[in-house]
């Protein structure tokens, strides 16, 4: 009866001493250890095969988390970088260029600071800066006698007499008053406050087959100067309304005929926000 073995376990009884491939490594446990059994070595195959490889798929299903962090990362800069410029310090941002002209090889970068309000009131008037040029229109048209300015707790009103505007009993606009509604319609085109545009007639009765009483007057005068501003000189009509007043707001006493003068005007009122 033989007892030598017929199958070997890869002992070191096996290998010579100067076998290149002594080691031990899962690499040289498959490729030297000729005479494992089978079974062993389908053993290590697998455990080698089940280990997560950089290429393989469980290495690959989680790669999307480096992705989000880094996603995360740059929102969170964005509105670090929103917050700080939101509140602009003048000074700091004046050394800040000063210093960056230095490094560039300049004394001093001289970049001018525009004052904000500044640029508000050059795009959108105030109600102060809004008079100051009115003034200077009429002022330089000879406006004096027929458009007249004034300012309450409403606002500001543009008071153009009804001589320059229509012709008498009539709400017609006439050639001459175009030009002067299109002059002042160049300062108020831009305004973010509402116009109100109120008409007014003096006390003294009409009753003609076009306009049955001053209310119809009144109000035909405002409607169609409301109407010229908004469809030739492009005031935004979601801004505009109308008013008639007929002679019950009168400016001036209704004796004497240059009181019924001042009395018969239409009113342009910028109204206060």
């Amino acid at each position: 009866m033989s007892f030598k073995r017929k199958t070997y376990d890869g002992s070191i009884f096996r290998r010579g001493i100067g076998d290149p491939s002594w080691g031990d490594t899962e690499y040289n446990k498959i490729a030297f250890d000729e005479y494992a059994s089978p079974k062993r070595t389908k053993r290590i195959v697998s455990e080698l095969e089940t280990e997560a490889s950089p290429f393989s798929e469980d290495a690959d299903k989680d790669r999307y988390i480096i992705t989000y962090a880094d996603l995360i990362t740059l929102l969170l800069g964005l509105f670090v970088i929103l917050y700080a410029i939101s509140n602009i310090d003048v000074k700091k941002y004046e050394h800040i260029i000063s210093a960056m002209g230095n490094v560039f090889g300049t004394e001093r970068a001289e970049i001018p600071v525009t004052n904000t309000s500044m640029m508000t009131i050059d795009k959108i008037p105030t109600i102060k800066t809004l008079r100051e040029s009115l003034q200077d229109l009429i002022e330089a048209n000879g406006y004096n006698n027929v458009v007249n300015l004034s300012q309450n707790e409403r606002g500001i009103t543009i008071s153009i007499l009804d001589d320059i505007l229509f012709p008498p009993g009539n709400a017609e606009l006439n050639p001459d008053s175009r030009t002067v509604l299109s002059k002042i319609a160049l300062l108020l085109r831009d305004l973010p406050n509402d116009i109100r545009i109120e008409g007014h007639t003096d006390n003294i009765p009409i009753n003609t087959a076009q306009y049955a009483s001053n209310w119809h007057l009144s109000v035909a005068r405002a409607t169609n100067t409301a109407y010229y501003l908004m469809q030739y000189e492009k005031l935004p009509p979601a801004k505009v309304s109308i008013v008639g007043y007929s002679e019950y707001k009168p400016v001036a006493p209704n004796e004497t005929p240059d009181g019924r003068a001042k009395n018969r005007r239409v009113d342009i009122v910028i109204l206060n926000k």
